[in-house]
Protein backbone atom coordinates (compact mmCIF):
# COMPACT_ATOMS: atom_id res chain seq x y z
CA UNK A 1 0.00 0.00 0.00
CA UNK A 2 1.54 3.57 -0.85
CA UNK A 3 -0.47 4.94 2.62
CA UNK A 4 2.10 4.51 5.53
CA UNK A 5 0.28 1.61 7.84
CA UNK A 6 1.52 0.55 11.32
CA UNK A 7 -0.35 -2.12 13.51
CA UNK A 8 -0.24 -2.76 16.99
CA UNK A 9 -1.33 -5.17 19.31
CA UNK A 10 -3.65 -4.57 22.33
CA UNK A 11 -0.80 -3.57 24.18
CA UNK A 12 0.33 -0.93 22.18
CA UNK A 13 3.43 -2.84 20.96
CA UNK A 14 4.40 -2.48 17.30
CA UNK A 15 3.34 -5.49 15.13
CA UNK A 16 4.16 -3.84 12.01
CA UNK A 17 5.12 -0.81 9.79
CA UNK A 18 5.19 -0.55 6.03
CA UNK A 19 8.08 0.98 3.93
CA UNK A 20 5.76 4.46 3.70
CA UNK A 21 5.49 4.46 7.40
CA UNK A 22 8.89 4.13 8.21
CA UNK A 23 9.79 6.20 6.06
CA UNK A 24 7.89 9.51 7.53
CA UNK A 25 8.80 8.09 10.82
CA UNK A 26 12.57 8.32 10.11
CA UNK A 27 13.26 4.92 11.34
CA UNK A 28 14.55 1.58 10.58
CA UNK A 29 12.12 -1.42 10.69
CA UNK A 30 14.38 -3.27 13.67
CA UNK A 31 14.13 0.22 15.70
CA UNK A 32 10.09 -0.17 15.46
CA UNK A 33 9.02 -3.49 15.19
CA UNK A 34 8.16 -4.94 19.02
CA UNK A 35 8.21 -1.85 20.24
CA UNK A 36 6.11 -0.23 22.67
CA UNK A 37 4.70 3.00 21.26
CA UNK A 38 4.61 4.77 24.06
CA UNK A 39 8.08 4.11 24.32
CA UNK A 40 8.79 5.10 20.66
CA UNK A 41 6.94 7.96 21.37
CA UNK A 42 8.96 9.76 23.94
CA UNK A 43 11.71 10.18 21.38
CA UNK A 44 9.41 10.03 17.96
CA UNK A 45 7.28 12.77 17.21
CA UNK A 46 5.04 11.58 14.90
CA UNK A 47 4.77 8.72 17.12
CA UNK A 48 3.31 10.95 20.05
CA UNK A 49 0.49 12.18 17.06
CA UNK A 50 -0.66 9.18 16.38
CA UNK A 51 -1.27 7.81 19.78
CA UNK A 52 -2.32 10.67 21.72
CA UNK A 53 -5.48 10.78 23.01
CA UNK A 54 -6.28 14.18 21.68
CA UNK A 55 -6.86 12.37 18.36
CA UNK A 56 -9.73 9.90 19.07
CA UNK A 57 -11.80 13.35 19.78
CA UNK A 58 -14.31 14.17 16.75
CA UNK A 59 -12.62 17.76 15.97
CA UNK A 60 -9.14 16.57 16.00
CA UNK A 61 -9.61 14.02 13.60
CA UNK A 62 -11.34 16.38 11.06
CA UNK A 63 -7.65 18.24 11.05
CA UNK A 64 -5.28 16.97 8.84
CA UNK A 65 -2.04 15.95 10.23
CA UNK A 66 1.15 18.43 8.83
CA UNK A 67 4.36 15.93 8.30
CA UNK A 68 7.36 16.81 6.72
CA UNK A 69 7.95 14.05 4.20
CA UNK A 70 9.52 13.45 1.25
CA UNK A 71 11.44 16.78 1.79
CA UNK A 72 8.02 19.21 1.28
CA UNK A 73 5.64 19.43 3.82
CA UNK A 74 2.51 16.55 3.46
CA UNK A 75 -0.87 16.35 5.16
CA UNK A 76 -1.93 13.09 6.03
CA UNK A 77 -5.94 11.59 7.29
CA UNK A 78 -5.25 9.30 10.32
CA UNK A 79 -7.78 6.16 10.75
CA UNK A 80 -7.62 4.30 13.77
CA UNK A 81 -9.68 0.46 12.75
CA UNK A 82 -9.72 -1.57 15.61
CA UNK A 83 -8.92 -5.45 15.17
CA UNK A 84 -11.55 -8.06 16.72
CA UNK A 85 -12.12 -11.55 16.17
CA UNK A 86 -14.56 -14.24 18.23
CA UNK A 87 -12.83 -17.00 19.34
CA UNK A 88 -14.21 -20.29 18.99
CA UNK A 89 -17.24 -21.01 21.30
CA UNK A 90 -18.02 -17.38 22.49
CA UNK A 91 -20.53 -15.05 21.48
CA UNK A 92 -18.38 -11.95 22.34
CA UNK A 93 -15.70 -10.40 20.30
CA UNK A 94 -12.67 -9.27 21.96
CA UNK A 95 -10.21 -6.26 20.90
CA UNK A 96 -6.52 -7.62 19.78
CA UNK A 97 -5.35 -4.48 18.81
CA UNK A 98 -5.37 -1.55 15.94
CA UNK A 99 -4.15 -0.21 12.46
CA UNK A 100 -3.75 2.91 11.87
CA UNK A 101 -3.59 4.10 8.60
CA UNK A 102 -2.45 8.15 7.31
CA UNK A 103 -3.97 8.73 3.90
CA UNK A 104 -1.84 11.08 2.23
CA UNK A 105 -4.44 14.13 0.86
CA UNK A 106 -1.07 16.39 0.28
CA UNK A 107 -2.56 17.06 -3.56
CA UNK A 108 -5.90 18.00 -2.55
CA UNK A 109 -4.81 20.58 0.10
CA UNK A 110 -2.28 22.49 -2.85
CA UNK A 111 -5.52 22.52 -4.48
CA UNK A 112 -7.34 23.46 -2.15
CA UNK A 113 -4.55 26.38 -0.90
CA UNK A 114 -4.66 26.94 -5.00
CA UNK A 115 -7.87 27.57 -4.79
CA UNK A 116 -8.19 29.75 -1.36
CA UNK A 117 -5.33 31.93 -2.60
CA UNK A 118 -6.91 32.65 -6.41
CA UNK A 119 -10.26 33.80 -4.89
CA UNK A 120 -8.73 35.68 -2.11
CA UNK A 121 -6.45 37.55 -5.90
CA UNK A 122 -10.17 38.01 -7.52
CA UNK A 123 -11.93 39.19 -4.28
CA UNK A 124 -9.25 41.86 -3.70
CA UNK A 125 -8.98 42.56 -7.41
CA UNK A 126 -12.58 43.64 -7.94
CA UNK A 127 -13.19 45.45 -4.50
CA UNK A 128 -11.57 48.60 -6.26
CA UNK A 129 -13.68 48.91 -9.09
CA UNK A 130 -17.20 47.94 -7.70
CA UNK A 131 -15.88 51.00 -4.70
CA UNK A 132 -15.23 53.05 -7.74
CA UNK A 133 -18.49 52.59 -9.41
CA UNK A 134 -19.77 53.40 -5.97
CA UNK A 135 -18.19 56.87 -6.08
CA UNK A 136 -18.95 57.69 -9.62
CA UNK A 137 -22.55 56.62 -8.75
CA UNK A 138 -22.56 59.01 -5.83
CA UNK A 139 -21.32 61.99 -8.08
CA UNK A 140 -24.22 61.30 -10.33
CA UNK A 141 -26.54 62.04 -7.45
CA UNK A 142 -25.40 65.41 -6.69
CA UNK A 143 -27.04 68.12 -7.57
CA UNK A 144 -23.98 70.09 -9.13
CA UNK A 145 -23.25 67.03 -11.60
CA UNK A 146 -26.94 67.65 -13.31
CA UNK A 147 -30.01 67.11 -12.99
CA UNK A 148 -31.56 63.26 -13.95
CA UNK A 149 -35.09 62.23 -14.60
CA UNK A 150 -37.21 59.67 -13.30
CA UNK A 151 -36.00 56.77 -15.33
CA UNK A 152 -31.88 57.27 -15.02
CA UNK A 153 -33.00 57.69 -11.25
CA UNK A 154 -34.13 53.92 -11.55
CA UNK A 155 -31.32 52.81 -13.16
CA UNK A 156 -28.34 54.57 -10.92
CA UNK A 157 -30.72 52.81 -8.15
CA UNK A 158 -30.46 49.31 -9.66
CA UNK A 159 -26.58 50.13 -10.74
CA UNK A 160 -26.41 50.80 -6.85
CA UNK A 161 -27.93 48.08 -5.25
CA UNK A 162 -25.81 45.13 -7.58
CA UNK A 163 -22.47 47.13 -6.74
CA UNK A 164 -23.30 46.59 -3.30
CA UNK A 165 -24.11 43.49 -3.46
CA UNK A 166 -21.04 42.40 -5.45
CA UNK A 167 -19.17 44.37 -2.67
CA UNK A 168 -20.70 42.39 -0.23
CA UNK A 169 -20.00 39.51 -1.66
CA UNK A 170 -16.19 40.27 -2.67
CA UNK A 171 -16.27 40.65 1.29
CA UNK A 172 -17.23 37.76 1.79
CA UNK A 173 -15.16 35.87 -0.46
CA UNK A 174 -12.11 37.86 0.81
CA UNK A 175 -12.96 37.15 4.51
CA UNK A 176 -12.98 33.49 4.33
CA UNK A 177 -9.95 32.95 2.09
CA UNK A 178 -7.79 35.14 4.69
CA UNK A 179 -9.45 32.71 7.09
CA UNK A 180 -8.44 29.70 5.71
CA UNK A 181 -5.10 30.81 5.23
CA UNK A 182 -4.77 31.87 8.87
CA UNK A 183 -3.91 35.61 7.62
CA UNK A 184 -7.25 37.29 9.00
CA UNK A 185 -6.15 38.93 12.72
CA UNK A 186 -8.55 38.47 15.66
CA UNK A 187 -8.62 41.75 18.41
CA UNK A 188 -9.71 39.60 21.51
CA UNK A 189 -10.14 41.74 24.52
CA UNK A 190 -12.95 43.01 27.21
CA UNK A 191 -15.97 43.97 25.08
CA UNK A 192 -19.08 45.24 26.43
CA UNK A 193 -22.09 42.79 24.97
CA UNK A 194 -24.64 45.56 25.17
CA UNK A 195 -23.08 47.53 22.48
CA UNK A 196 -22.22 44.98 20.96
CA UNK A 197 -25.61 44.05 20.46
CA UNK A 198 -27.01 48.26 19.52
CA UNK A 199 -24.32 48.24 16.95
CA UNK A 200 -25.42 45.30 15.04
CA UNK A 201 -29.47 46.69 15.47
CA UNK A 202 -28.65 49.84 14.36
CA UNK A 203 -26.79 48.45 11.06
CA UNK A 204 -30.25 46.63 10.18
CA UNK A 205 -32.53 48.97 11.11
CA UNK A 206 -33.21 50.48 7.40
CA UNK A 207 -33.56 46.63 6.17
CA UNK A 208 -35.81 45.81 9.20
CA UNK A 209 -38.03 49.35 8.03
CA UNK A 210 -38.19 48.43 4.64
CA UNK A 211 -39.74 44.88 5.72
CA UNK A 212 -41.86 46.90 8.24
CA UNK A 213 -40.38 44.41 10.53
CA UNK A 214 -40.22 44.83 13.98
CA UNK A 215 -36.88 44.15 16.54
CA UNK A 216 -37.63 43.44 20.03
CA UNK A 217 -34.31 44.01 21.95
CA UNK A 218 -34.46 41.88 25.49
CA UNK A 219 -32.02 41.71 27.75
CA UNK A 220 -30.61 40.65 31.21
CA UNK A 221 -29.50 43.46 33.42
CA UNK A 222 -25.96 43.62 34.51
CA UNK A 223 -24.48 41.53 32.39
CA UNK A 224 -20.41 41.05 32.72
CA UNK A 225 -17.94 41.84 29.60
CA UNK A 226 -17.42 39.66 27.47
CA UNK A 227 -14.01 38.52 25.76
CA UNK A 228 -14.73 39.23 22.23
CA UNK A 229 -13.13 40.76 19.10
CA UNK A 230 -16.29 43.47 18.88
CA UNK A 231 -16.33 44.39 15.08
CA UNK A 232 -15.94 40.31 14.10
CA UNK A 233 -18.59 39.73 16.84
CA UNK A 234 -21.19 42.40 15.64
CA UNK A 235 -20.45 40.62 12.05
CA UNK A 236 -21.98 38.05 13.02
CA UNK A 237 -24.60 39.17 14.95
CA UNK A 238 -25.44 41.53 11.79
CA UNK A 239 -25.19 38.23 9.63
CA UNK A 240 -27.88 36.78 11.50
CA UNK A 241 -30.37 39.38 11.78
CA UNK A 242 -29.67 39.82 7.96
CA UNK A 243 -31.05 36.25 7.94
CA UNK A 244 -34.11 36.79 10.04
CA UNK A 245 -35.01 39.81 8.17
CA UNK A 246 -34.58 37.87 4.67
CA UNK A 247 -36.92 34.94 5.64
CA UNK A 248 -39.21 37.14 7.50
CA UNK A 249 -42.82 38.24 6.44
CA UNK A 250 -43.88 41.66 6.74
CA UNK A 251 -45.17 43.28 9.78
CA UNK A 252 -43.70 40.39 11.69
CA UNK A 253 -41.12 40.34 14.57
CA UNK A 254 -37.89 39.48 15.55
CA UNK A 255 -36.11 38.80 18.90
CA UNK A 256 -32.63 39.82 20.17
CA UNK A 257 -31.95 38.51 23.39
CA UNK A 258 -29.15 38.73 25.34
CA UNK A 259 -28.24 36.62 28.38
CA UNK A 260 -26.52 34.97 31.15
CA UNK A 261 -25.70 31.51 30.85
CA UNK A 262 -23.27 29.93 33.48
CA UNK A 263 -19.55 31.32 32.51
CA UNK A 264 -21.10 32.75 29.05
CA UNK A 265 -22.85 35.31 27.65
CA UNK A 266 -25.65 34.15 24.88
CA UNK A 267 -26.85 36.33 21.73
CA UNK A 268 -29.63 34.78 20.31
CA UNK A 269 -31.55 36.71 17.53
CA UNK A 270 -35.10 34.82 17.20
CA UNK A 271 -37.36 34.60 14.31
CA UNK A 272 -40.94 33.79 13.07
CA UNK A 273 -40.05 32.38 9.58
CA UNK A 274 -40.94 29.57 7.96
CA UNK A 275 -37.78 26.98 9.79
CA UNK A 276 -35.35 24.73 8.95
CA UNK A 277 -36.44 21.07 8.15
CA UNK A 278 -34.33 18.76 10.92
CA UNK A 279 -32.48 17.08 8.19
CA UNK A 280 -30.98 20.57 7.74
CA UNK A 281 -29.82 21.76 10.78
CA UNK A 282 -26.59 20.28 10.69
CA UNK A 283 -25.43 21.56 7.34
CA UNK A 284 -26.70 25.55 7.67
CA UNK A 285 -23.15 26.33 9.33
CA UNK A 286 -21.53 24.68 6.03
CA UNK A 287 -20.03 26.47 2.89
CA UNK A 288 -21.89 27.19 0.19
CA UNK A 289 -25.03 24.93 1.55
CA UNK A 290 -28.49 26.55 0.71
CA UNK A 291 -31.99 24.91 2.34
CA UNK A 292 -33.85 23.53 -1.02
CA UNK A 293 -36.68 26.10 -1.72
CA UNK A 294 -35.29 28.96 -0.32
CA UNK A 295 -34.46 31.80 -3.16
CA UNK A 296 -31.95 33.68 -0.91
CA UNK A 297 -29.34 35.26 -3.41
CA UNK A 298 -25.33 36.15 -2.35
CA UNK A 299 -22.33 33.34 -1.63
CA UNK A 300 -24.06 31.49 1.04
CA UNK A 301 -20.68 31.73 2.80
CA UNK A 302 -22.02 34.15 5.75
CA UNK A 303 -23.14 31.34 8.42
CA UNK A 304 -19.88 29.94 7.43
CA UNK A 305 -17.53 32.80 8.01
CA UNK A 306 -19.70 33.09 11.46
CA UNK A 307 -18.91 29.74 12.96
CA UNK A 308 -15.26 30.66 12.24
CA UNK A 309 -15.34 33.95 14.23
CA UNK A 310 -16.78 32.74 17.08
CA UNK A 311 -14.84 29.22 17.20
CA UNK A 312 -11.92 31.27 16.80
CA UNK A 313 -12.65 33.19 19.98
CA UNK A 314 -13.41 30.10 22.12
CA UNK A 315 -17.00 30.39 21.47
CA UNK A 316 -19.77 28.12 20.98
CA UNK A 317 -21.97 28.67 17.55
CA UNK A 318 -25.51 26.98 16.57
CA UNK A 319 -29.11 26.67 15.92
CA UNK A 320 -32.19 25.61 16.54
CA UNK A 321 -35.60 25.55 14.50
CA UNK A 322 -38.79 24.25 13.64
CA UNK A 323 -40.99 24.29 10.70
CA UNK A 324 -43.17 27.13 10.53
CA UNK A 325 -42.63 28.15 13.91
CA UNK A 326 -39.32 29.56 12.78
CA UNK A 327 -35.70 29.89 14.29
CA UNK A 328 -33.33 30.58 17.07
CA UNK A 329 -29.56 31.39 16.25
CA UNK A 330 -27.20 31.75 18.92
CA UNK A 331 -23.56 32.10 20.14
CA UNK A 332 -22.04 32.02 23.24
CA UNK A 333 -18.93 33.73 24.61
CA UNK A 334 -17.08 33.42 27.49
CA UNK A 335 -17.46 35.91 30.52
CA UNK A 336 -14.64 38.38 31.68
Amino acid sequence: MHDPIIGLDNNGLVLFANDEALKIMGLKLEEVIGKSASMLALTNDLMKSLITDDLSNEHQRSVPMKIFADCKESYFEKETVTITIKPTGEDQTIDIGNVIILRNITVFKELDFAKTNFIATVSHELKTPISSIKLSLQLLEKAETGIINTDQKQLIDGIKEDSQRLLKITGELLELSQLETGNIKFNVEKSNSYEIINYAIEAIKVQAEQKKIKIVLDTDDNLPDTKADSEKTAWVLINFLTNAIAYSSENSCITVQLKKESNNVVFEVIDTGKGIGSRYKTKVFDKYFQVPGSHKSGTRLGLAISKEFIEAQGGIIGMESELVLGSTFYFKLGMV
